[in-house]
């Protein structure tokens, strides 16, 4: 396990930037202040991230200063898997990250309840099945992909900017899929192998 090199950096935050916009500082930034300030917070409290073959782990950097001293042959994963560099260098996102960029997400889509099981099954969100966006939402842009009661089903990129998909018929793609909570059924044999 290693830390990412610049290339490699600016690839990673170019594709989580699509999705959190600005609040991508806060996912690398150590906690302002503890429960009750019982404690000082430590340079170790922060979140990095670290390489393991071809996958991108997000991790507390006390536990990976800890995983130091395992064999890189022994050490199957860390922390939460944010997805993996291709053969090509570009990356992409698992489902695993949707616990990361949830609560960071600059652009939502809220999907009516008979548009989740289509999503979950792998397909994309049709405007029929939009039951509200996100304002000012730009063309092929990430979004977080929600149930109407706020549960994150998922992340895709959107096909038309929020004001032409007022204007699309109801089957047209609104959001193109691009990770869905169906993967943990649908790849669960392949969604961990290395």
């Amino acid at each position: 396990m290693r830390p990412l090199t610049e290339q490699e950096t600016q690839t990673l935050f170019a594709k989580l930037a699509n999705y959190t916009g600005s609040s991508l500082k806060q996912l690398i930034a150590a906690p302002a202040s503890t429960p009750a300030g019982t404690t000082t917070t430590t340079p170790d409290d922060r979140y990095v991230f670290r390489l393991q073959e071809s996958r991108v782990y997000y991790v507390r950097l006390s536990t990976a200063n800890l995983a130091t001293s395992i064999a890189r042959d022994n050490l199957l994963s860390l922390g939460t898997c944010l997805g993996k560099f291709t053969k090509t260098g570009k990356f992409r996102l698992h489902i695993t990250a949707l616990d990361i960029i949830a609560p960071h997400a600059r652009y939502k889509v809220w999907v009516k309840p008979n548009g989740e099981m289509p999503f979950l099954y792998g397909g994309n969100v049709v405007k029929a099945h939009v039951g509200r966006w996100s304002d000012d939402c730009p063309e092929h842009q990430g979004v977080l992909v929600l149930s109407m009661n706020d549960t994150p089903l998922g992340f895709g990129v959107t096909a038309r900017s929020t004001a032409e998909a007022r204007r699309m018929e109801p089957t047209a793609v609104a959001v193109f899929r691009q990770a869905d909570c169906g993967e943990y059924l649908r790849e669960e044999d392949t969604l961990f192998t290395t």
